[in-house]
């Protein structure tokens, strides 16, 4: 087997969750059977017990605070429009944990020690609803509206509950409603003074102790996201002397003392722990310094918690090693048996002038002299960035002697607020100038050879992959898009609701409003410019990027006789099946080799 499969089929745990009052119970995803689930694990005795068994996967899981239920969202094949479904820890039949509530997109959890859950919806029809259920009483709807919002934290005493909403009409930048379980508002913080200013907050949790009313927020006050605490019912805002220059979000020690704080500068992160001191929360009653490492080796922390220990659990990763689960204490907290995924070459950094600033790249090559074939892989969201984490697809491009070049373009995170927010009405053109200009200084470098790129991506790296083709229809010998944004207007009408208000808030209005906006976005409008040969994955079952405006434009890359080829397979946004994935990057190294070779060619 080559070590390119034996990354992906490598057993990879994520991070385990545990229950609040019962922290011996645990959740954690794998793909140890092939398809990702979640499995229970018993850190008293060590069981555990795969907890969901489904063809295409699963996902999202999280554990009542007394450990005694598995919470677990149940869609179809993908699609993500489904109900909220739970076990017993120890194992028995699945039950509807929310019956009453018709199926919807899920947006946002929280369960109460005292029975109460409040569930976060969104549906075409109804737009955005919150509820409050409560054991063998009907759901009650405290929320509604046809902006995007959803339950951000449910206090510890199940008395506050926080709803982070766009009701101002920008979906990029959230505010904070803080309510009662009758739906009665308690306190409201909107640093957008009502969608004027492009500042969003985000919940980042209630203080985890009884009696303690304050809240975790995250805020962009100062260019960059950062956390401060808030006292809904007193109004009080405290900030926290964290000076770090990257991005930093935070969550609490179980004892509600300290905060466990992840940095994210420049592709790569790292932990703090923050003393809170007094009560109050500030720099005033506390010994020592504010503000310690915790030691994690250089690469990406893709999640940690604190224990009730004091030890912090991490999934680390960086682009040469696979991930693990560590601890502070200098276990490797999981190891999966079976194969280990072979390892990789790390990174390297480069940094380009581009048209909006210096842009951020990193580059993966392997042995030997260039230039070689390369691959553009442009990274989704668009609000996302590529980092120095283990990644398989990239690793499989470089065992075939390609060079891989990743950029985090004008609208990815971790670079500022500035450089995130830039992304505004010329979606996707924005984009591909800081991805032409990283793609002038791989070719002036000598690490590419100019007549064998390959500009590929997923999700909105696929739908750049398709704009970039038609727009920079020369720069390319090769385009693959999975999952991608074909037809934009289409995909606006098809598409789940909360991505309706995103592109609103991107392109400044409905294809209606602005359709000179959509016409100038979408790959479709240049699908005749198109001169590389095309190979385009979906998932029949896709929310995000539904099918047809995938159909849309491969019936006109059809009409023109152009050379493409098309996958389409029975899941959603992306598979969740290792087999699968492995048969989509498989067909993916194939289709560029047939038109650009490999190394030499």
């Amino acid at each position: 087997m080559p070590d390119w499969e034996k990354r992906f089929r490598a057993p990879r745990i994520g991070l385990p969750d545990w229950a609040e009052d019962a922290p011996d119970r645990s959740l954690f995803l794998s793909n140890a059977t092939g398809t990702y689930e979640l499995y229970a694990w018993d850190r008293a005795t060590g069981g555990q017990r795969q907890a969901t068994d489904r063809p295409n996967g699963t996902t999202d899981g999280t554990l009542s605070p007394d450990g005694e239920w598995i919470w677990w969202f149940a869609d179809t094949d993908g699609d993500e429009f489904g109900v909220w479904m739970r076990q017993p820890f120890a194992g028995g039949a699945d039950e509807e944990a929310t019956p009453g509530l018709a199926a919807s997109y899920a947006s946002g959890l929280a369960i109460g020690r005292d029975g109460t859950t409040v569930v976060g919806r969104s549906t075409d029809e109804d737009g955005s609803t919150i509820h409050v259920v409560r054991p063998g009483e009907p759901p009650v709807e405290i929320y509604r509206h046809r902006e995007s919002a959803g339950v951000g934290d449910l206090s510890h005493d199940s008395a506050l509950i926080a709803i982070e909403h766009t009701e101002h009409g920008d979906a990029m930048h959230s505010a904070i409603r803080v309510v009662r379980p009758d739906g009665s508002t308690v306190a409201e913080l909107d640093d957008t003074k009502g969608g004027t200013e492009e500042l969003g907050l985000s919940v980042m949790g209630f203080a985890p102790v009884d009696g303690d009313t304050r809240m975790l927020v995250g805020h962009q006050r100062r260019g960059r996201w950062e956390p401060m605490l808030w006292d809904p019912l007193t109004g009080v805002e405290t900030a926290l002397a964290i000076d770090l220059p990257g991005d930093v979000a935070a969550d609490w020690y179980p004892d509600g003392s300290a905060l466990l704080v992840e940095h994210e500068y420049q592709a790569r992160s790292e932990l703090w722990r923050y003393e809170l001191g007094g009560a109050g929360g500030g720099a005033g009653g506390a010994a020592g310094p504010l503000l310690t490492r915790v030691e994690t080796p250089a690469g990406t922390v893709s999640g940690a918690t604190a224990r009730p220990d004091g030890t912090v659990e991490f999934l680390w990763s960086s682009a040469a090693q696979p991930s693990e689960v560590r601890s502070t204490s200098g276990a490797v907290v999981l190891d999966p048996p079976g194969m280990k995924a072979p390892a990789s070459v790390p990174v390297t950094d480069v940094w380009v002038d581009g048209p909006g600033g210096r842009i951020h790249a990193l580059v993966q090559q392997p042995a030997g002299e260039g230039p070689f074939p390369t691959v553009f892989d442009i990274h989704g969201g668009p609000t996302w960035h590529d980092s120095d984490a283990f990644a398989s697809a990239p690793a499989a491009w470089v065992d075939h002697g390609f060079a891989v070049v990743r950029v985090n373009y004008r609208g990815s995170t971790g670079y500022g607020r500035a450089w995130t927010d830039a992304l505004k009405h010329r979606v996707g053109l924005i984009e591909l100038e800081d991805i032409a200009a990283v793609r002038a200084w791989a070719v002036s470098s000598g690490l590419a050879d100019p007549e064998r790129l390959v500009l590929a991506g997923g999700s909105w790296g696929g739908y750049l992959t398709l704009l970039g083709l038609g727009t920079q229809p020369e720069a390319w010998a090769v385009g693959l898009a999975a999952v991608p944004v074909a037809d934009y207007v289409t995909a606006y009408h098809d598409e789940m609701e909360a991505l309706k208000a995103m592109d609103r808030t991107l392109l400044g209005g409905t294809p209606e409003e602005v359709p000179e906006r959509f016409e100038a976005s979408s790959p479709l409008t240049y699908v005749d410019a198109v001169r590389a040969p095309v190979y385009i994955s979906a998932g029949v079952n896709d929310p995000r990027c539904p099918i047809q405006q995938v159909e849309n434009y491969v019936q006109r890359l059809t009409r023109r006789a152009h050379p493409h080829e098309v996958y389409r397979y029975d899941a959603g946004h992306g598979s969740l099946v290792v087999e699968e994935r492995i048969k989509q990057v498989r067909l993916e190294l194939d289709f560029a080799r047939r038109y650009v070779g490999g190394p030499g060619a």
